[in-house]
């Protein structure tokens, strides 16, 4: 999947990816792609919530290589 900007959030513990997420995606244009990685299992389901609170739409998620990706698309 194309995206617009990568944040990698690797050995952060909650709540610092999603905190995180939220400061890159401030950054950035309405539409755009952020790839977000993580180490912490917890943010598997603090970025489904964070999506559903903040309108941003959780494109896809998976993982390689023991790390969880996210795909944020901006509202």
């Amino acid at each position: 999947m194309e995206f617009s900007k990568e944040y990698d959030a690797s050995g952060l513990a909650c709540p610092l990816p999603i905190v995180k997420t939220k400061k890159a995606l401030a950054d950035m244009a309405s539409g755009q792609v952020l790839r977000v990685i993580s180490t912490d299992p917890g943010s598997v389901c603090d970025m489904v919530a964070f999506a559903e609170q903040t309108g941003h739409a959780l494109l896809e998620q998976g993982s390689e290589n023991s790390k969880f990706i996210f795909y944020l698309k901006k509202a």
